[in-house]
């Protein structure tokens, strides 16, 4: 705790800086640039394609050619990085997710296309079976159970392939044990020594995520729940735990997953792990938002600015955000 000398009153008045503008401005102890942000985007087949999420308004999925424009307005808009997730439709999902491993699919040949249009926007794949797989699970399920080590050999296989299509960053978002140092293993194998690992390390088992499932395709065909292998959100220390762990295992960085509602663990991660530190502000955080704010209930501009400051106050290097591009734009 910060140990301030005494301070008394009418000496010291806290209101003096707060009443103009460039004062706030001047004494802000906290930065919120278009560099924070990372812009999520949806990837859908076809050409010219823009498909609204009904369940994340302003949100579309977007087919290859619109995901290249959306790299050159990032790039124009100073926000450093895309996140790419694919829609699958139930007739090319499997058990085992197979088209995760396949060279052709969306993911890789939108990383083909942006990284020959736009080489300096950074790009970041989701590392899961859950876009692929016909129940839904992040991982290969067997007896009605997720099978930890069957789950992290296709995964890494899914890493090396992503990698060799350009991405920069790989993001296993899968909660799976021992993930993080297989991927780093398999990655150093194949050549791809500088292919960093964004790990997904306090991903919790929220309720904020039914956005995000309809947008990808996952919400009719998963099957249970994500309780064995998402974390409690009564726990921290597990999460301190989970950091650590993929930390040592190579992890460049450390994600922490939903942001809004876990800024505690945000704080801890950066406090105790020391890692880059990235938050995910989820399809459910910014649905809330927006659906308040269209009801006229709460001023939509001004609650996008506090829930983005907020989460970079608490410790998050940068913050993965669909408000990402009106929130670049808005801080100019």
């Amino acid at each position: 705790m910060t140990n301030f000398p005494p301070r008394n009153f009418p000496r010291t008045r806290l209101r003096r800086p707060r009443q103009a503008e460039w004062s706030r401005r001047l004494v802000a102890e906290t930065r919120l640039t278009p560099a924070d942000l990372i812009w999520p985007i949806i990837l859908r087949e076809g050409a010219g394609v823009r498909e609204p999420v009904a369940s994340l308004p302003g949100v579309e999925r977007v087919s290859i050619d619109l995901a290249v424009e959306a790299a050159r307005a990032a790039r124009d808009l100073g926000v450093p990085a895309l996140a790419l997730f694919p829609f699958t439709g139930p007739e090319h999902r499997s058990p085992r997710g197979d088209l995760a491993l396949d060279r052709g699919n969306l993911m890789c040949r939108a990383a083909e296309a942006i990284k020959a249009a736009v080489p300096d926007v950074g790009l970041i794949a989701d590392v899961a079976l859950d876009p692929y797989t016909d129940h839904g699970h992040d991982g290969v399920l067997v007896g009605g159970e997720i099978d930890n080590d069957a789950t992290v050999e296709i995964l890494v296989r899914q890493a090396i392939v992503q990698a060799g299509a350009g991405y920069d960053v790989v993001a296993p978002s899968d909660m799976m044990d021992g993930r993080v140092g297989a991927i780093r293993d398999g990655l150093e194998a194949a050549g791809y020594k500088n292919t960093q690992i964004v790990s997904y390390a306090a991903k919790y088992a929220s309720a904020l995520y039914g956005p995000y499932r309809d947008a990808i395709g996952a919400s009719g065909v998963l099957k249970g729940d994500k309780r064995t292998y998402q974390m409690n959100p009564a726990n921290t220390d597990e999460a301190v735990h989970e950091m650590a762990l993929d930390v040592a295992e190579g992890a460049d960085g450390v994600m922490v997953k939903p942001a809004g509602f876990y800024l505690d663990v945000i704080r801890r991660a950066r406090v105790e792990i020391g890692a880059p530190t990235y938050a995910f502000q989820v399809s459910g955080e910014c649905a809330m938002i927006e659906a308040a704010g269209a009801n006229g209930w709460i001023d939509r501009d001004r609650a996008v600015m506090e829930s983005l400051m907020a989460i970079k106050r608490a410790g998050a290097d940068a913050i993965i955000s669909y408000f990402a591009p009106w929130a670049a734009r808005a801080l100019g």
